[in-house]
């Protein structure tokens, strides 16, 4: 098979464990045959290989769970599968902890621009519900989290930025998830909602008026030092 390589390692959904050990297939393939499927049988719903990634992960790219998705793809992976979705997208163990073993991670951009600070509107886990959140991204064993927060910050926002310095490590109070902070300046690019199966939009806000958008418990101490806050 050609594409993307399917290790050993324990399935993190259903959903993978099914396309791993059940079809044998590739994600590429996996695309491919739903997309057949999907037309065969007058289905709307659409698949990426990008998004098919984070479906198997089970959760977003903030460390949080994927909640609920669009119906149209919902119904694609059920009727495929003989499954509802929330089994699909539920782990055979719930761990906050990557197939591998390793501590779930996230690197999180904090990026200025003059007064100005960056955000994304972030789908939530029920159909209809959003929150503002900074640019954010997985972080892979062996990878650097201010590589991730430059990358995600352009796979979401089509914004460019550089690293001016890392605002510090927590375990967040709510998912348990380790999250790196960066601060990031502001380089090329007119911010557009690039990510629309994560994020309903992007915009620049002023420092002043973030807290009107994140409440202020929920910002990490640095990062509103960081802003004068």
């Amino acid at each position: 098979m050609t594409g993307t390589t399917l290790t050993e390692t324990p399935a993190r959904t259903v959903l993978e464990e099914r396309i791993k050990t059940g079809l044998k297939m590739t994600y590429e393939e996996f695309v491919e045959h739903a997309m057949e499927f999907a037309r065969i049988h007058d289905e709307p719903g659409t698949l990426s290989v990008r998004h098919l990634l984070r479906l198997v992960a089970g959760v977003r790219k903030d460390g949080t769970p994927l909640g609920s998705m669009r119906p149209a793809n919902a119904r694609l992976l059920e009727r495929i599968f003989d499954l509802p979705i929330s089994q699909l997208l539920s782990p055979p163990e719930r761990t906050t902890r990557q197939a591998d073993g390793h501590p779930l991670r996230v690197a999180i951009a904090v990026v200025l621009r003059g007064s100005e600070v960056l955000v994304v509107r972030r789908r939530g886990d029920d159909l209809g519900s959003t929150s503002w959140q900074f640019p954010a991204g997985m972080v892979k064993p062996g990878a650097a989290p201010e590589t991730i927060a430059v990358r995600e910050t352009l796979s979401e926002t089509d914004v460019h930025c550089v690293v001016r310095g890392g605002l510090g490590t927590r375990l967040h109070p709510a998912t348990r998830v380790l999250c790196d902070y960066v601060l990031c300046d502001y380089v090329a690019g007119v911010a557009k909602n690039v990510d629309d199966f994560e994020n309903a939009d992007v915009m620049w806000v002023d420092k002043s008026s973030l807290v009107g958008l994140i409440p202020a418990e929920r910002i990490y101490r640095p990062v509103l030092k960081a802003l004068d806050l």
